[in-house]
């Protein structure tokens, strides 16, 4: 399948990420270094796994100079309990210098397609739909009031590095906002930590958890069950933990985030939408803008050849939708751009801010009436967002983006909507 490899470079440089100051053991953010474009500054920011942390990009095996660990995965494996994770075995192992680990057959069948035509868990291979409701948490996670017991919900967010998370704030916001008591933490966790992570929250009395970078995509391995809503992103950032089996289903809800976000009056159906970059956020708005009709989308990339695989998926998956990249240091024209979407990390706060991913000369080429869309959330205005106010354009940052994906990952574990304003207004302060 088109995506497979993909995915496994993805996840084996993600374990040696280690090596190479991408993700370093106490999840040290190096920052970043002056530079005279915004690409360069991207560039030289590359040691730190902050460098996507707002725009989800994938980790290139390219960046990677070495592997190594210290946590052997296989036997971890296998300490852990029959009913957590059943082991048979493998005829296929994942080797690296200092790593070996063998994937027992559910995870390795998972591994192997879960994403493309998904696994025999998944009932449907139909694109997400934003506009449809999440399934509904069945759990007992309810409001509390005075005739009540005030139970104290535990919920938390997985990833390293974590210090520039808002998620805390957000989510505590939502739960107030509904009456439930809650708590929600941020566990640093890099990848060689994951699995002692996971065997926490199953026996902790978590009720969910969230997941980032570089999690997205090994956190699949645990999970009982995937929602649709995964299957274009291909990451995972919302898992619910059933109470009583300790069952474990994981969500996308960035798609929806990304979605709710643009505002109401904006008819996309049959526009051209211009991506810059192809990670996860890139991959969240392609698939909430395919659910829109567009009848077209030019994805930028600095490395064009890396995206055939790319494009040869969303081809086959939205095969009305015609999908083209170009190199984004070449960007010229945008006069047939309706929608432009930053999707990479360039003009995000302590890496490449300052600078925009779209030279000013080239930004004004865009048509009178459309919509740039930057999700970056920190600062609160990037360049790019300052320019197109500038010549006029309608604008959507990243923090709106930011609040819906929280605001659908608690409709996925309660059951209900929280107040978006009152999320949004925790997120702001505390920026």
């Amino acid at each position: 399948m088109a995506i497979n490899k993909e995915l496994y470079e993805r996840y084996k440089a993600m374990k040696a990420a280690k090596g190479a100051n991408v993700v370093t053991g106490n999840c040290a953010n190096s920052g970043s270094n002056s530079a005279s474009s915004g690409f360069k500054a991207l560039s030289s920011s590359q040691n730190s796994i902050n460098t996507y942390s707002a725009t989800e990009q994938n980790v290139q095996t390219q960046q990677i100079t070495q592997e190594t660990t210290t946590q052997n995965w296989n036997n971890t494996y296998s300490n852990m309990s029959s009913n957590q994770l059943p082991q048979s075995t493998s005829v296929e192992s994942y080797s690296s210098s200092s790593v070996s680990y063998q994937p027992n057959e559910e995870i390795k069948a998972g591994y192997s397609s879960q994403f493309v035509g998904m696994n025999e868990k998944i009932q449907t291979t139909q694109p997400y739909t934003p506009s449809e409701p999440a399934v509904p948490y069945t759990g007992n996670v309810q409001s509390t009031t005075e005739h009540q017991t005030p139970n104290v919900y535990k919920f938390a967010l997985i990833g390293c590095p974590l210090g520039h998370s808002l998620s805390e704030y957000i989510h505590l916001a939502g739960f107030e906002s509904l009456g439930i008591k809650a708590t929600y933490e941020l566990i640093e966790t890099p990848p060689e930590k994951l699995v002692d992570t996971i065997k926490y929250l199953k026996t902790s009395g978590y009720s969910g958890f969230n997941v980032t970078i570089p999690l997205k995509l090994p956190v699949t391995m645990f999970l009982d069950e995937i929602d649709p809503s995964a299957n274009t992103v291909n990451a995972i950032n919302t898992v619910m933990i059933d109470p009583q089996t300790k069952f474990l289903k994981g969500y996308n809800t960035d798609v929806a985030g990304f979605d709710r976000a643009i505002p109401k009056d904006i008819d996309l159906c049959g526009k051209v939408a211009g991506i810059l970059g192809t990670g996860g956020a890139a991959r969240a708005a392609i698939a909430s803008l395919a659910m829109r009709r567009v009848r077209g989308m030019k994805l930028y990339t600095r490395n064009v050849s890396n995206t055939i695989e790319l494009l040869n998926y969303l081809r086959k998956t939205y095969p009305q939708i015609e999908f083209n990249s170009y190199p984004i240091e070449r960007i010229r024209d945008l006069s047939d751009i309706d929608i432009l979407v930053n999707a990479t990390p360039i003009g995000m706060a302590g890496i490449s801010g300052g600078y925009s991913p779209v030279e000013e000369n080239e930004l004004r080429t865009l048509p009178a009436h459309a919509l740039v869309y930057d999700v970056i959330y920190n600062p609160k205005k990037t360049l790019l967002i300052k320019l197109a106010q500038k010549y006029h354009y309608r604008t959507v940052t990243g923090m709106d983006m930011l609040v819906y994906q929280a605001v659908e990952a608690q409709k996925i574990w309660t059951g209900r909507t929280p107040d978006f304003k009152d999320m949004k207004i925790a997120a702001l302060e505390n920026i």
